[in-house]
Formats: structure tokens, sequence, C-alpha cells
């Protein structure tokens, strides 16, 4: 157990904390985002189908456009948007069809996953889209439930480099839609993460202890 818990890994996810105040001077090089962005890509999703979209937020108009989706509600979370160096918004396809299946069987074929002739039967997937569909044709639920896999994978590739996070459930998701309406293309987002450098002075979040559930009351061992 001793040396489970001195793993690099273990290490970064202890010194991981959700930033409550960003170092707006500091903001993520070139080499980590070129990081960041393919981990994003590779994230995992049920029948591999990536119902998904990430914007990302990086030039001041933006980060304006962003900070307008606040003047409703959840302003707690409005601090964030100039000062993290970036927001990730993590949006969903509401109506995720056989036509957006295909786009990834085909891709399957090109790299070489799915043989051409299998074409036809790699659709067998796609019945668990089936099952997760209402009758207008949402299934919503089931697609933003993958971007929840994708924002797991990228909070913890963050954590290896060194950079700190904040996932956000405290957006405007209606505003969002509005004022990003051309980019979603209908799409919709819930759930942003601002990333970058926490203010190693005003953070308070980053000084106290990490505290989780004991292991014995969280994972059963069978």
């Amino acid at each position: 157990m001793a040396i489970t818990m001195t793993h690099p890994i273990i290490k970064d996810l202890n010194k991981r904390h959700t930033a409550k105040k960003y170092d707006a001077s500091k903001r993520i090089p070139q080499t980590d985002l070129d990081i960041i962005y393919e981990a994003m890509r590779l994230s995992a999703s049920s029948i591999n189908s990536q119902p998904w979209k990430f914007i990302v937020i990086e030039s001041d108009e933006a980060k304006q456009r962003m900070h307008e989706t606040f003047a409703n509600k959840f302003q707690f979370n409005q601090p964030h948007i100039h000062a993290a160096s970036h927001i990730i918004l993590f949006a969903h396809n509401p109506a995720y069809t056989r036509e957006d299946y295909a786009k990834v069987v085909d891709k399957g074929i090109e790299d070489g996953r799915t043989k051409p002739e299998n074409r036809e039967q790699a659709f067998g997937g796609f019945a668990f889209v089936d099952l997760n569909t209402d009758e207008t044709g949402n299934n919503a639920a089931w697609t933003k439930s993958q971007t929840y896999l994708a924002l797991g994978n990228t909070m913890h590739v963050l954590a290896r480099l060194g950079i700190d996070s904040t996932p956000m459930e405290g957006i405007d998701s209606e505003l969002v839609g509005e004022i990003f309406k051309e980019e979603l293309d209908g799409f919709e987002c819930e759930v942003a993460l601002a990333i970058g450098y926490h203010h190693s002075e005003e953070d308070y979040n980053a000084s106290l202890p990490k505290s989780r559930l004991a292991t014995q009351d969280v994972i059963k061992v069978l």
C-alpha cells in the first residue's frame, strides 16, 4: 500500500484541487495545450460514439462573451472566466442519430479498425443509442453522460501536467446556448472547465488538506 501511495499518479491526484482563484498573469503553454486537446480527443465514450464538441475559449473576445453568460445566475464562477488561462465548454449532441454514428464507423474503416465489408455489422452498437432515445429523438441524457467521461479524463491529464482546473456545472446553459449558438451548432452545453494556474496567495482551497471518504467505505473487493 505504501508503494501505491507514493506512485506519481497518486501524488498528482493528492495535489489536485478545485481552484477557487486563478493567477490571471499565467497562461498555459501551447505545448501543454496540444497534449490536453489530444487527450480530450482520445477520451472514451460508449460505443465510441464521441457525441461531443469541445469549444475552447482562449481569446479576450471569447472570454468576454462567456463572461456575459453569467448575467442572470452563477456569478460566483464568473471571475474565473477572465482570470483562468482557458475555459473549455463540454457540449453534447442532444439528438445523436445513425448518421452521426456513421461518421464514427467510417472513420474506423479509414483507420483500419473496421474492415469495409463489415460496415453494416459495425452499426450493431447503435442499439445502445436506441435504448436511450425517446420518441422525439432526444437522447441528451445519454450523450451528456459521455461528456463527463471526457471531463474526468481531461482533469486527470491536467493534474499530471501540474495545471489547475475548476469544473463548473454552475453555468447558464440557456445563455451559453444563445451567445455561442453558432459555435455549438445544435449541441448543448451544461458543464464547462476553467483551466490555468491558481493564485498562490488568494486560492484558499490550495492550502486545505485533501479529504475523501476512507477506501473501505467506497471500494468493495469481492
